[in-house]
């Protein structure tokens, strides 16, 4: 089982930065696939950005964004510290919702949800305009 946990949410004013982070259990993070998803009030779960394990040498720690967020938005980890994170930067009050962060064992539609097999506490991020 994995553990997840989500810190660094707050309000913020449009235009503003955030940095969300992801702490994971266990011993093998570089091992990883990893995707951070939103839920605002009143409507479905959302792709954020996503990234691949890297401990594999083809496409080993790539990224992968929603277009909604293409540009603004920065998905890492840190395989030493497992964590990862999610800079957030130009936001906007759209991006108001409760972030998760997700696990998944093995790669494929990384905008699924339901291919995630862990999920962390989610964290609420505000933005006011």
């Amino acid at each position: 089982q994995v553990q997840l946990v989500e810190s660094g949410g707050g309000l913020v004013q449009a235009g503003g930065s955030l940095r969300l982070s992801c702490a994971a259990s266990g011993r093998t993070f570089s091992t990883y696939n990893m995707g951070w998803f939103r839920q605002a009030p009143g409507k479905e779960r959302e792709f954020v950005a996503a990234i691949r394990r890297s401990d594999i040498t083809y496409n080993g720690g790539t990224t992968y964004y929603a277009d909604s967020v293409k540009g603004r938005f920065t998905i890492s980890r840190d395989n030493a510290k497992n964590t990862m994170y999610l800079q957030m930067n130009s936001l906007k009050p759209g991006d108001t919702a409760v972030y998760y962060c997700a696990y998944r064992r093995s790669w494929g539609d990384y905008a699924v949800g339901a291919g995630y097999d862990y999920w962390g506490q989610g964290a609420q991020v505000t933005v006011s305009s």
